[in-house]
C-alpha cells in the first residue's frame, strides 16, 4: 500500500467523520482488504483505527463547539445518541465539558494522521535488517497468554511485554525445561480486536512433554496454572530478522518500526503473528530475533 493509498483512505475518513464510517469502505478507498488496512494502520500509526476515528471526531467536535454550535447538535452529528453520553466521552478526552469549550476553554487537539508516515523509509531499512517471503511449517506450541491493550506495533506494547515476561519467570522456566532446552523461544500474537490483542509466551514441546505438564504423577506436583496449546498451520509469512548479535533487542525495536514500509509487497492476513527468539545458542554472538507476519502476496 502506497502513500497515495493511505492519503486517499485518510481523506475518506476526514470527509465522513460526521457520518457512519464503515471499515470496508475505508479499506476500499485504499484498494486493499479491511483486515490488511486495519493491521497496517496500527503498524504505521501505533493506534487502532477505531480509536483514531473516535479521537478525530472528538477533536472536530470541539472545533465546532468553539465556533458556536450547540452541544446536542454536535453530539448527534458525531454519533452520540444523548448529550450526556457525548459529554462524558468529551470530558474524558479533552478534560473539560463541551459547554466549557463553547465558552472559550482550551481543548485537546488531535490532528489528522500524516500520510507521509506510510511511506517513511520506503525501500530503506535500518542497517542489518532485512526480510523474505517464505513458507512457514505447521507447528504446535505450548504456553500462556495475556490480553494486551493497543496494537502490536503501538507504544503501549513495550511496557506490557516487559511486565508480562518479568512476572511469569517460573512458568517460562518450566516450559523451557519441557521443551528440552531448545534454542528457540516464541511469542504468538493473535485475536486482534479494536480493544487490543492477545500475547502468548510459548515453547515447542513434544507430545509427551505436553501431556506431562498436565500430569501430576509425572511432574511430582500439581500445578496451580494451566497451559494453552497454540496450533499454527503451514502458512506464507513475511519474515523480518535482526542481524546476529549478543544483544539483538535494540535492533528488534528498530525492526518493528521499519516493517510498514514494505507493505507494497504483500497483504497481511488475520492469522497469528509469530516472534521467534533464537536465544539459547552455543555462540552468544549468533542470537537473533525474527518477526513472522502471515501474508498473501499481491
Amino acid at each position: 500500500m502506497t502513500e497515495t493509498d493511505f492519503r486517499r483512505a485518510l481523506g475518506y475518513i476526514e470527509a465522513n467523520l460526521d457520518h457512519e464510517l464503515n471499515e470496508s469502505e475505508i479499506a476500499r478507498a485504499a484498494y486493499c482488504s479491511p483486515g490488511h488496512f486495519r493491521r497496517l494502520f496500527g503498524i504505521v500509526y501505533g493506534i487502532p483505527l477505531g480509536e483514531y476515528i473516535r479521537r478525530r471526531r472528538l477533536s472536530r467536535a470541539a472545533e465546532e463547539l468553539q465556533a458556536g454550535k450547540k452541544v446536542l447538535e454536535v453530539a448527534l452529528a458525531y454519533g452520540y445518541e444523548t448529550g450526556e453520553g457525548f459529554s462524558r466521552a468529551f470530558k474524558a478526552f479533552h478534560g473539560v465539558l463541551p459547554s466549557e469549550v463553547r465558552r472559550g476553554a482550551a481543548f485537546r487537539r488531535f490532528c489528522p494522521a500524516d500520510p507521509e508516515r506510510a511511506a517513511a523509509g520506503e525501500d530503506s531499512f535500518p542497517e542489518g535488517i532485512g526480510y523474505e517471503i517464505k513458507e512457514m511449517p505447521a507447528m504446535t506450541l505450548t504456553g500462556f497468554y495475556r490480553h494486551f491493550r493497543g496494537v502490536p506495533f503501538g507504544p503501549e506494547r513495550a511496557n506490557q511485554e516487559d511486565a508480562f515476561y518479568r512476572t511469569t519467570r517460573g512458568k517460562q522456566w518450566l516450559l523451557y525445561g519441557a521443551s528440552g532446552g531448545k534454542a528457540e523461544e516464541y511469542a504468538v500474537l493473535f485475536n486482534f480486536k479494536e480493544n487490543g490483542y492477545d500475547y502468548a509466551i510459548a515453547y515447542k514441546a513434544d507430545e509427551w512433554a505436553q501431556r506431562a505438564l498436565r500430569d501430576p504423577s509425572v511432574l511430582g506436583l500439581r500445578l496451580a496454572v494451566s497451559f494453552e496449546t497454540f496450533a499454527l498451520p503451514q502458512r506464507l509469512c513475511a519474515v523480518f530478522s535482526t542481524e546476529p548479535s549478543v544483544h539483538p533487542v535494540a535492533d528488534y525495536v528498530r525492526l518493528r518500526t521499519a516493517i510498514a514500509s514494505l507493505s507494497r509487497s504483500f497483504e497481511l492476513t488475520e492469522e497469528p503473528e509469530l516472534v521467534v527468539y533464537h536465544w539459547h545458542l552455543p555462540e552468544r554472538k549468533q542470537r537473533r530475533i525474527e518477526i513472522c507476519l502471515p501474508v498473501k502476496q499481491v
